[in-house]
């Protein structure tokens, strides 16, 4: 072996004890999922002490919400779920009422919309049984805040006028089938103008740090809609979210509420 050789070895070595990089490959998001590149939140609200941005590791999320298809296959699998055999203490009495039975779909309720009329509590059962979690608040409104065209869609002009549309526009009765609408710059669809969705940390609109790091709260769920954090007084949407958020209970069941299913990496 050369001498020069020997010694580009050694720099490289070194180089990897240095830094601890991982020299693997990242791992790819699993099919039906996007891999997220790590960023930052700013949350709605913080206190004075804390800090103005959260972080936010890789992390893959659904492309598409949850349909009404995939929760069949969910309680098809677990009995438990069905809407005839659910507990109260973990779905109120509208739990999928739309649906025509435990096991039956209708008009209302098709494959390809999302499902809606779910609770926090069956919302992470099926998370788990598909080998993921729901998504954190911070997660989720970093995706969120990316337009069709940049990661900083508070930058973007016409992306933020259909956000005020959409907050302003009542929920059709019928609801659009996923995936209908445009992709944001991630590859993500349906984060905003189709169904609020839930997140992990239930009533983190008044404390900021991620679910995951928070041991021992079970209080900390929480419901995701469709904007990006509030940056300042004028942004509605994000106060509209703030209230949202904070009403909620993780057994109710609403009629424009769904979720999707989040993955570390």
């Amino acid at each position: 072996m050369s001498l020069r050789l020997l010694i580009l070895m050694l720099v490289a070595m070194a180089g990897r004890i240095v830094s601890g990089a991982d020299t693997t490959a990242a791992p790819e998001a699993p099919a039906g999922m996007v891999a997220v590149p790590a960023g930052e939140h700013r949350p709605l609200f913080v206190l004075p002490n804390e800090p103005k941005t959260i972080p936010v590791a890789r992390f893959a999320l659904d492309k598409f919400p949850v349909t009404n298809g995939d929760f069949l296959e969910f309680v098809s699998a677990n009995p438990r779920w069905r809407r005839s055999a659910v507990k109260r203490l973990f779905a109120d009495q509208n739990y999928l009422k739309h649906w025509s039975g435990d096991l039956k779909l209708n008009d209302a309720a098709q494959t390809n919309q999302p499902v809606v009329w779910i609770s926090w509590f069956a919302a992470k059962a099926f998370a788990q049984w598909k080998g993921k979690r729901l998504p954190t608040v911070a997660e989720w409104e970093y995706v969120a805040a990316a337009s069709p065209t940049r990661v900083d869609g508070d930058k973007d002009p016409e992306f933020q006028r259909a956000l005020r549309h959409w907050y302003s526009t009542p929920s059709p009765s019928e609801l659009p089938r996923v995936g209908a609408g445009l992709p944001n710059c991630f590859g993500i669809f349906d984060l905003h103008g189709l169904v609020w969705e839930w997140t992990s940390d239930f009533n983190s609109s008044i404390m900021t740090g991620d679910a995951r790091g928070d041991t021992g709260l079970d209080r900390q769920l929480f419901c995701g809609a469709g904007s990006a954090g509030a940056k300042d007084t004028a942004n509605f949407p994000a106060f509209m979210r703030y209230g949202f958020r904070s009403s909620l209970k993780a057994a109710y069941t609403i009629h424009n509420l769904g979720f999707r299913c989040a993955k570390d990496l």
